[in-house]
């Protein structure tokens, strides 16, 4: 049977983390998906996870959390990294006093999965080059693993794609994550790694990219520093599904954009 491996963008705000609840094994029966991977970078309302975040994340039926540049915008959340790092990863280019790990591994029907969450660099933090790091990790778990996937949470399209090409034949899935807007460019590259720029976000769609307007327009017309808020209206849900191939090479067979009320999904053979 294919590996279904299912990619839900970025939290944000409670009430998303509630909607999951709501949401999230419905959408997993309907896809058939085998493993769910759950971005939670602004669950806490905006910056950062807390440790309820997280437990309520998994709770919702995610298999594993990733995070991004706001991994430790909650003070409590340091602990949970350390204790579970089979459940919930940060970038691995963040400083390695950082808590927490950067990958981790998964069983999905007897296959060993490498999970990897990087961060960008370009407009973002400055880190640990994503790509260098990238290399040094499938180097130093060489002949461990079976299938591969990577979260690239970064700000720039260009990068994303480039980490895509940079790791096509090697990884099985590398999505985007950050920008909170789903992009329309789900391929299968050359090598057969089942590709998309941004799987999108899951909050309200009431706003500017999950956050409140009326803030983000004060920001942006004044440059005067203010507090965001997450915006109101209905929350939805956005991610990717990746099929895999059962047997070795395990390259990526279709790939398709879904949302929890509706399957917008495009195919690519």
């Amino acid at each position: 049977m294919p590996i279904r491996i299912l990619a839900i963008g970025d939290i944000v705000g409670r009430r998303s983390v509630r909607y999951l609840g709501e949401q999230l094994r419905r959408l997993r029966d309907r896809l058939g998906a085998d493993f769910t991977v759950v971005n939670g970078e602004n669950a806490a309302d905006i910056h950062g996870i807390a440790v309820q975040d997280a437990e309520a994340i998994l709770e919702a039926g995610a298999d594993l959390i990733t995070l991004g540049n706001h991994a430790f915008g909650q003070r409590d959340i340091g602990h949970f990294l350390d204790d579970r790092p089979d459940r919930i990863i940060r970038p691995a280019n963040f400083p390695a006093l950082c808590p927490g790990a950067g990958w981790t591994f998964a069983d999905v029907h007897g296959r060993r999965m490498l999970c990897i969450n990087l961060s960008g660099t370009v407009h973002m933090d400055e880190l640990d080059n994503p790509f260098t790091v990238a290399e040094r990790i499938l180097a130093a778990e060489k002949g461990r693993y079976d299938i591969a996937m990577l979260d690239f949470h970064a700000e720039a399209t260009s990068e994303k794609m480039a980490m895509g090409r940079f790791l096509d034949g090697r990884v099985q899935v590398v999505f985007g994550t950050h920008t909170h807007v789903a992009t329309a460019d789900e391929a299968i590259l050359p090598g057969g790694t089942g590709y998309i720029t941004d799987i999108g976000m899951t909050g309200p769609v009431g706003g500017v990219i999950g956050t409140d307007t009326r803030a983000v327009l004060y920001r942006m017309t004044t440059r005067m520093p203010t507090r965001f808020s997450v915006a109101e209206g209905a929350v939805e849900g956005h991610g990717a599904l990746f099929t895999l191939a059962d047997a070795a090479p395990y390259s990526c067979l279709r790939v398709e954009r879904v949302d929890a009320q509706e399957e917008r999904s495009r195919a690519h053979p």
